[in-house]
């Protein structure tokens, strides 16, 4: 390392420099498998040396991939933290255009982690990765207003969670098409329709929609896909 280097190094704090490094490895772990980046990769990024980032991070590359895991994870739960305010539609649009540019922007990382079989997983990533999608789940019954949801609601909700991680997976591999703005709005009528789907057949469900669907616009997204399904069902209901 160069003298200028040093200095920068102790100029920063343990907190600063394992921020540092963290940064580095998620920028490395966007857009590269775990198993194709080394540690000498992610001290080239931060313009520092090998046995510092092994100072850091003496469980090498496995701990690092679980920290920056972690700090991706944050991230990823503060998407779904939306004001519960406006209709509900509103809202998840709002999450799903933050979750969508996570994904966009860390797309091979993305797709890793949701994935596995990385050689940097460990059970601990795992269960990173499941405190996500529960606390996206918690975040959705929340804009329910919900306080204690069912288990149809709380089954639909994660059914959707786990459709939009499949779908954003899928969306990747068919190289991010349809465009993002479309793809949000298609997640957000898979919701709509589970959620009455529920309802059918659910008492709780079905307050929570009326309740819901009473705050939508009539020409939002609701009063739009009702008037583009309802031909759909006209025609069905007739071949009957």
């Amino acid at each position: 390392m160069t003298g200028s280097g040093t200095a920068s190094y102790r100029r920063l704090s343990v907190t600063e420099r394992r921020a540092q490094l963290i940064t580095a490895a998620l920028g490395l772990f966007a857009h590269r498998a775990p198993e194709d980046i080394s540690l000498d990769d992610v001290a080239a990024a931060a313009e520092v040396s090998r046995p510092l980032v092994y100072r850091y991070f003496p469980g090498g590359k496995a701990q690092l991939y679980e920290a920056a895991l972690r700090s991706a994870a944050d991230d990823l739960e503060l998407c779904f933290a939306e004001p519960q305010t406006g209709p509900l539609t509103g809202r998840l649009a709002a999450a799903l255009d933050r979750y969508l540019a996570f994904v966009d922007e860390h797309d091979a990382g993305f797709s890793a982690l949701l994935q596995g079989g990385s050689v940097a997983e460990t059970s601990r990533t795992g269960a990173i990765v499941d405190e996500v999608r529960r606390a996206a789940a918690a975040q959705i019954l929340k804009h329910l207003s919900v306080p204690a949801p069912g288990v149809r609601l709380r089954m639909m909700v994660r059914t959707w969670i786990t459709a939009v991680e499949a779908a954003s997976l899928i969306w990747l591999d068919e190289e991010k098409q349809p465009p993002r703005q479309e793809l949000r709005d298609w997640l957000v009528d898979h919701f709509v329709a589970l959620l009455t789907a529920t309802a059918a057949s659910d008492p709780q469900t079905a307050r929570v929609t009326r309740s819901a669907l009473a705050m939508e616009p009539a020409d939002g997204p609701v009063g739009d896909l009702a008037r583009r399904v309802a031909p759909v069902v006209a025609e069905a209901a007739h071949l009957m």
